[in-house]
């Protein structure tokens, strides 16, 4: 009597989901159900219209796979070419356009309903160097228990504050009342970038 042992498993030989995801936008091979296809790329003989068998008898030869990119065409598209170096390539695009993505970044900044003139400048000047790095500025006062009653002095700090910042950013929105905070978002205007 032999025993295996089994080898754990290993992700190499299985595909991400981002994988998956592009994969599953295509169709390949026998997959393909109409009767004509349009041939493109370079290593086609002619390109132009073929059937679906033809077109695979090609792809069969050349060891490649058929692949249509575009469905929605009249006859539908097809290339012949390696389909895991095609998914390789798609996955390095988009992971690349995410890469250039921008990210926009926001900081919060807390003040209290009866916060004094030192410690507001002090926030002041903070947000001002968020705003200049290019970021969103949060800023928001939180009532604790019965501070609530002064809603008006939180929205009137608010106000001041946009007001102090208002050569590096503007406010997204008038102040609102969220729960116990009483929120405002300002973003950099272009010149402070």
């Amino acid at each position: 009597m032999s025993i295996e042992f089994k080898k754990p498993f290993d992700n190499r030989g299985s595909r991400t989901s981002l994988t998956n995801e592009i994969a599953s936008k295509y169709r390949i091979n026998d997959h393909i159900r109409v009767r004509e296809v349009r041939l493109v790329g370079d290593n086609i003989p002619n390109i132009g219209v073929y059937t679906r068998e033809d077109a695979l008898k090609l792809a069969d030869e050349l060891e490649l796979d058929l692949v249509e990119v575009s469905p929605t065409a009249e006859p539908p598209v097809c290339k012949i070419i390696d389909f895991d170096k095609f998914i390789y390539d798609q996955k390095k695009k988009q992971k690349e356009i995410k890469s250039h993505a921008a990210k926009m970044v926001i900081k919060e900044i807390r003040f209290g309903p009866n916060t004094d003139e030192h410690d507001f400048l002090f926030k002041v000047k903070h947000a001002e160097n968020f705003l200049k790095e290019g970021s969103k500025v949060k800023a928001y006062v939180f009532f604790k228990g019965r501070t609530i009653l002064f809603k008006a002095k939180g929205e009137e700090l608010l106000h001041k504050f946009a007001e102090e910042l208002q050569a590096w950013g503007k406010p997204d929105h008038a102040p609102m009342l969220d729960g116990k905070r009483m929120i405002t978002i300002l973003s950099p205007t272009k010149k402070s970038k």
